[in-house]
């Protein structure tokens, strides 16, 4: 997986009864309650999302959240409670003894949903047209890459129904990021597209399945079809009549008839809109937590909680040594501080995090340490050997004064030669208000001025991965249960090896860029724990790169919130989970829940 960027934030969603008859009015174009009365008395379920999809096209889609929970499915899938890999549109595969070739055979009579037969070619023209086409950049394409030489797998035809991956080393991760992580298109729909240019000379496939496309004419898979689009306002999905799933008396699935995707932007808007029952399923956040939970019995739902969320949040610093046209890319003077083990370990024991999860989480959360996230069964938790910095600024201080650094008169830090410790913070301007102040004022305490920059987030993204000129930021990554998923982020050549980025543009020349050694043993632990096959050799190997990880401090992990969902009492079957993003983190099993009258 590449990992998406996520600045993720909470905001308290405080309802007050003076708030008047004004809003009530500005809801009553948008409530989805209307809509549900006006629709046909059909099994139907209820779900916001927060912005319109930007394509229809699966194999263009770059945002989260995105239609592809309900409209497409893959080889495999991964299970959300059990965190398994299990057959889907594959019945069946075996890997061969080299590791090199992983046969999948596919269930019979699978349909696309405008009834024509899915097959073995569909998976072929699949990766070999799309996901490996050099000519259509795709998200999905850099999670094909495997290994240290980051070449392409080869996929062949073996049978009607059988299809061969050919690897160029042994992958292990491979079930869980290729073949229950790329969904499968259709060919009948799409091969023209994929084979004809545009004016500009690109495939037209570029320009396909966008979302002004007529809803019926998008083909899928998966256990919902689009059945009509409404920008700003809603999407509403209906049962693929040609959905492969069964259940054990031999019913079609998925049971719910429709699902309406409400667009609503503003998260107070849609607390208003459970409330009222407009929704049927809410994520919450630490403040709308406070008050529903009081009205838990009342208004008729349950707050699930599915543990800590799978994302981390961090803050990081520049390492980057290197300079363009002979000017440093960091402050030379900057630039030793941040590249002083020592001064990196300091700032991580000054941040008070517990007492950032007690007020501004009001205790829902726990203190993340680890690059891997909580969920994952390759995590290392502190009993098992984990550093960790936990508030400590006296400690700080000390690590400091043993580094050279000193203080004035005035309690204010400066390195040995005098210069005074001041640095900027980028910080998304829809990013955490409230974390970043209160780091600020944690730093403060030990004499570090840090300034605060609040940029939109592209502009950050350029500074990040292009112009590479930044002090420190404050971001946040999603996760998952396969930490191979984050190999961008940790191999030197990474399109996401944030603090020492490499120009991902080979005629942008850096010169004096330099990998410290355990930059590098990072990177090849990754790559050796995607060759190893054993499950606890694996973990073991994983575990090194989270000591490695939070011994030279790349990143200052801050805390993860717990993933919390608000759900109606008549949904069946609910499994909320925290190891995907929404909306897949509570339809992953959508095929199997119900609607009680």
């Amino acid at each position: 997986m590449n990992s998406n960027i996520l600045i993720k934030f909470f905001r308290r969603s405080w309802l007050f009864a003076l708030l008047g008859l004004w809003i009530i009015l500005s809801l009553n174009g948008c409530n989805p309650s209307q809509y549900k009365t006006r629709a046909a008395q059909v099994s139907q379920l209820v779900l916001p999302t927060t912005t319109d999809p930007k394509t229809f096209n699966y194999a263009l889609i770059q945002e989260s959240p995105n239609i592809s929970a309900f409209t497409y499915e893959a080889l495999a899938t991964e299970n959300g409670v059990t965190k398994e890999v299990e057959p889907a549109l594959a019945k069946s595969w075996n890997t061969s003894e080299d590791k090199l070739r992983i046969t999948f055979t596919l269930k019979e009579g699978l349909k696309w949903s405008d009834g024509e037969p899915l097959t073995v070619d569909d998976v072929i023209f699949s990766f070999n047209q799309i996901y490996l086409n050099p000519r259509i950049p795709s998200y999905y394409q850099d999670g094909l890459r495997i290994g240290k030489s980051k070449a392409l797998p080869k996929v062949r035809k073996l049978s009607n129904n059988q299809v061969e991956f050919t690897l160029p080393e042994p992958f292990s991760p491979f079930l869980r990021t290729v073949a229950a992580g790329t969904a499968i298109l259709p060919e009948h729909s799409l091969r023209k597209a994929v084979e004809t240019k545009r004016g500009d000379g690109q495939p037209e496939f570029l320009s396909t399945w966008g979302t002004d496309t007529d809803p019926k004419k998008i083909i899928v898979n998966g256990p919902y079809t689009i059945e009509s689009y409404s920008p700003s306002q809603r999407m509403v999905f209906r049962r693929n009549p040609y959905y492969w799933r069964k259940d054990a008396q031999g019913k079609q699935q998925p049971y719910i008839e429709r699902i309406v995707w409400q667009i609503v932007e503003n998260a107070d808007t849609a607390l208003m809109q459970f409330r009222s029952g407009g929704l049927d399923l809410l994520e919450i956040g630490p403040g709308s937590f406070q008050l529903l939970k009081r009205e838990e019995k009342r208004g008729k739902f349950n707050i699930y909680n599915a543990g800590p969320d799978s994302g981390t949040s961090f803050m990081v610093f520049n390492l980057n040594k290197g300079s363009r046209n002979g000017k440093p890319l960091v402050d030379p003077v900057k630039s030793r501080w941040f590249n002083n083990v020592a001064f990196r370990q300091a700032v991580a024991y000054a941040i008070d995090r517990q007492t950032m999860i007690n007020n501004i989480l009001r205790g829902l959360g726990e203190t993340q340490n680890s690059p891997v996230s909580i969920p994952s069964p390759y995590f290392l938790s502190t009993k098992e050997g984990l550093k960790t910095y936990d508030y400590n600024p006296e400690k700080a201080k000390q690590l400091l004064l043993g580094a050279g650094f000193k203080y004035d008169s005035k309690g204010q830090l400066l390195d040995a030669d005098g210069n005074r410790v001041r640095f900027s913070m980028l910080v998304s301007s829809g990013g955490r208000p409230t974390v970043t102040p209160r780091i600020q004022q944690d730093l403060k305490k030990i004499g570090i001025t840090m300034d605060l920059q609040f940029l939109d987030f592209s502009v950050i993204g350029e500074k990040i991965s292009n112009t590479l000129d930044w002090d420190s930021w404050y971001g946040a990554i999603t996760g998952g249960v396969e930490p191979a998923n984050g190999y961008n982020i940790w191999s030197i050549e990474g399109n996401f090896h944030v603090f020492n980025q490499k120009p991902q543009d080979k005629k942008d020349r850096i010169e004096g860029w330099e990998v410290s050694d355990w930059e590098k043993k990072i990177d090849n632990l990754y790559i050796e724990a995607a060759r190893e096959f054993d499950e606890a050799k694996r973990k073991a190997i994983y575990a090194e790169t989270q000591r490695l990880a939070q011994e030279y401090l790349p990143f200052i992990y801050s805390f993860n919130p717990l993933a919390l969902a608000a759900v109606r009492d008549n949904l069946e079957n609910v499994k909320y989970t925290s190891i995907f993003p929404a909306p897949a983190n509570y339809v992953w099993n959508i095929y199997e829940m119900k609607v009680r009258s």
